[in-house]
């Protein structure tokens, strides 16, 4: 503390029990939201304010990027939350100048205009003190109207600064946690991600498939709206070439091109990383990279000096920042991707090389083996023939001789078809879904179970599996990041008749977890009813598999061969 025991006012030392219950209750949790929620209940209730609030500063050190309050109205809190920065007011003079301020009449201050809407209930006397972790401003503590109707006094002050003093600590043990926590997040999220493009089935997938793990994961793990990766495009520039996301409209940037020109395309092929405040407004964004997003990161897909391609990573407008710690993290996130690409890529080709050489072998012994054995029995059955006394016997041979030259012709075209290289066919539903199941068996400790019902590979067209399959990540990253579930089981039906008559697939995820939460998002589950309705489906959630019920279960259908926009 700033001050010894022996030096605070008589009035405090009275009061300290008090304080020190307060100090305690600041620093019971590591939630670093919840921690400042109970700083400014705290500070109200020490000091008999009407209102308080904490100003949250932002990375640059500048203006504030958060207000966390209590007294206000939600309404209130966000008139003052969207104001612009301004030189001259009362919140800007405590990022600025962070020292003790007290006011007996806010209302009377000019600089207060600045900052609150009129009528704002942020009248009469004023308390601010900065908050600081270690070295570091945090941000502010304001006070303002004294329930009793008196005014914020020094003893107010003490207390307040004391307060601060211990909310710093507590503040940065709950950023120390959090960053453990979203390190953590980003780890095993790598880790999924290299599992899911080296596991796929013996390495079968495609580069598409594998770009779409990317993207899907990207998304999730930096809480995007949206996971676009782009690729170098033939004419120049980069084609967006995937896409995660539930917005339709966001799906409607795939195929598109970004032009090889400006800032931002020179920096992605460079290597470096570029980050966007707000990509709706800044002058260097291009569609479809720009409206309707905020906040944003794009990120080079790059490994051992090689720039494979861009991950996208945007906002909504509006949205929180990405703070430098899942700045840092998503570059790294980026670079291991690129690796597991590079890796995949390898894999693919080494095994691709192992099936031709089975293919020459194969194609060796049928021209070297089988046709020269045919063609001898063929000149025996020749011979045989001109020895042949009986007219039924020698029209028999003549047709068994004339039968093994075709197959002797067919043959030389299976030997010429082996020998050519062979179109690269996309990874099988089937196929598909194990390595989604593969990939989350590493976050959730144990592999869920994997049941099919009917030809899936045949009969769900391409489409549908497409977004089938990103249901399926959806779901699985919901029962792990939420279910806290110690079984999961997916079925995936493609023999079901929706309730139109359409043939149609369905997806089952349930697990045994603690179900959903009343009080929990709920925009996992919006884009999977979004992706399913774009195909002419639905989507709907129940109990699950546990005791009485017990978890969740997720149904998702659509038509075996629904289109979406994107076809259209």
């Amino acid at each position: 503390m700033a001050r010894s025991l022996e030096e605070l006012p008589e009035e405090l030392a009275v009061h300290l029990p008090r304080l020190l219950e307060a100090m305690v209750s600041v620093g019971s949790g590591l939630q670093l939201h919840n921690t400042l929620d109970r700083i400014v209940e705290t500070a109200a209730g020490l000091t008999g304010a009407r209102y308080a609030v904490i100003g949250v500063i932002n990375d640059r050190g500048d203006a504030l990027a958060d207000l966390v309050s209590h007294g206000l109205s939600e309404a209130e809190r966000d008139r003052i939350a969207a104001l612009p920065d301004s030189e001259t007011g009362i919140l800007k003079v405590l990022v600025t100048d962070p020292a003790p301020l007290m006011l007996a009449d806010l209302g009377a201050d000019a600089r207060r205009s600045t900052d609150f809407p009129p009528r704002s209930a942020l009248l009469g006397d004023f308390l601010g003190v900065p908050v600081r972790v270690g070295e570091e401003l945090f941000g502010s503590l304001y006070l303002a109207e004294k329930q009793d109707g008196g005014e914020f006094s020094v003893f107010d002050l003490h207390m307040m600064n004391v307060l601060a003093t211990e909310a710093g600590i507590q503040i940065g043990n709950a950023r120390l946690y959090e960053e453990a926590r979203q390190r953590g997040r980003w780890i095993d999220g790598a880790a999924a991600l290299t599992t899911a493009l080296l596991s796929g089935a013996g390495g079968d997938a495609r580069a598409d498939d594998a770009l779409a793990v990317v993207a899907e994961q990207g998304r999730r793990l930096a809480e995007a709206v949206a996971g676009i990766v782009l690729l170098p495009a033939e004419q120049g520039g980069l084609e967006v070439v995937q896409v995660s996301s539930g917005m339709p409209e966001a799906l409607e940037g795939l195929g598109s091109v970004v032009a090889p020109s400006g800032p931002v395309y020179g920096r992605l092929l460079e290597g470096r990383p570029v980050f966007v405040d707000d990509a709706a407004t800044d002058p260097r964004m291009v569609a479809p990279l720009a409206a309707p997003y905020g906040p944003s990161m794009m990120l080079p897909l790059q490994s051992d000096g090689r720039v494979l391609g861009t991950l996208v990573l945007p906002r909504l407008r509006g949205a929180r920042g990405f703070t430098e710690t899942e700045r840092t993290l998503a570059v790294q996130f980026a670079a291991q991707a690129a690796l597991a690409l590079l890796l995949a890529e390898a894999q693919r080709d080494r095994e691709r090389l192992a099936v031709y050489e089975d293919r020459d072998r194969i194609a060796r012994d049928l021209h070297d083996l089988v046709i020269q054995r045919l063609f001898a029995t063929g000149m025996m059955l020749e011979g045989a023939q001109r020895k042949a006394i009986i007219p039924e016997v020698r029209d028999g041979i003549s047709r068994a001789v004339d039968e093994m030259d075709v197959t002797i012709q067919e043959i030389r075209t299976a030997i010429f078809a082996l020998q050519q290289g062979p179109a690269e066919a996309p990874s099988g539903l089937r196929t598909r879904v194990e390595r989604e199941v593969n990939a989350v068996s590493v976050l959730l400790g144990f592999r869920p179970s994997v049941r099919f019902t009917g030809p899936v590979d045949h009969l769900v067209g391409e489409q549908t599996a497409r977004h089938l399959l990103a249901a399926l990540r959806e779901a699985l990253s919901n029962a792990f990041r939420h279910a806290g579930a110690s079984r999961v089981e997916v079925v995936v039906d493609a023999t079901v008749k929706l309730p139109d008559g359409t043939d149609g697939v369905r997806l089952t995820v349930a697990d045994d977890g603690v179900g959903l939460q009343a009080t929990g998002r709920r925009s996992g589950l919006r884009n999977l009813e979004v992706r399913a309705e774009s195909l002419g489906g639905s989507s709907r959630h129940g109990p699950g598999i546990g005791e009485n019920g017990k978890g969740t279960r997720v149904t998702w259908e659509a038509p075996l061969r629904g289109r979406d926009r994107q076809d259209r």
